[in-house]
């Protein structure tokens, strides 16, 4: 039995996310299927971890078991032939019986786009997360730092998320101001809790409004309480960059 290593990008925007659930189009069921035309079997393929409805890839990383022989320069070029053009296969790898694309990996990186303008952009609407009103970059930063390290993100996380340990650690939180309005927040953790994410970006959206002081960012964290902190940025802003292993 050999295990086989993906690397995948892809558009979240016509996907209820990415985990297969009936009768709606994710990009596992749609990975799964057409992975079985190719090696002729009933394929089960495990990510790193489940991006929502809506959330995009660079760097996506699945794996799935085959007895199969086929080659991976062959494997991805006839996955690239038979899946839609707003998913793409950008690498596969033979890798070691050990290999689990989620228990395997170390960190992974999430980037935010927030277009902070005084005008929406047709072109970014499927990609970020439009805010009219001008943020407080120098707060939002203040804020970020007091998230850094290890902690319990219960405040963080959602209510329904199923994660027993809520402690995670977060390396590294960069806000970043682009050209054309554009701000990119960069956050790097040994992995994250169910719409940690986007939480801490909403979180963080509400100190650059004003709503919340960067001293509290302390006090939210020590509560535990999901409704302490801020709303849930949008998922549409939201990447997964790369899975470090």
């Amino acid at each position: 039995m050999r295990n086989i290593k993906l690397t995948i990008e892809y558009d979240g925007t016509g996907y209820h996310g990415w985990q297969v659930q009936p009768n709606l189009y994710t990009i596992q069921g749609i990975l799964q299927e057409r992975i079985g035309v190719i090696t002729g079997e009933r394929i089960s393929l495990i990510a790193s971890g489940r991006t929502d409805a809506g959330v995009h890839a660079f760097g996506q990383v699945a794996n799935f078991r085959t007895e199969s022989r086929i080659s991976p320069d062959a494997i991805r070029q006839g996955l690239n032939s038979l899946i839609p053009d707003d998913i793409a296969i950008r690498e596969v790898e033979e890798v070691g019986d050990d290999f689990h694309a989620r228990f395997s990996a170390k960190s992974k990186l999430y980037e935010y786009h927030i277009l902070n303008s005084p005008v929406p952009s047709p072109m970014e609407r499927n990609f970020s997360w439009y805010v009219s009103r001008r943020l407080g970059l120098g707060k939002m930063r203040e804020a970020a730092q007091m998230l850094l390290g290890t902690h319990d993100f219960s405040s963080f996380r959602s209510a329904q998320s199923d994660n027993l340990n809520p402690v995670r650690t977060l390396m590294n939180l960069e806000i970043r101001s682009r050209r054309n309005h554009m701000i990119t927040i960069r956050m790097r953790a040994n992995a994250f809790l169910k719409q940690m994410a986007r939480n801490i970006v909403g979180t963080l959206v509400d100190v650059g409004r004003g709503r919340i002081d960067p001293e509290d960012l302390g006090e939210i964290l020590e509560a535990r309480d999901r409704t302490r902190a801020g709303m849930a940025a949008p998922p549409h802003g939201l990447f997964l960059v790369e899975v470090e292993y």
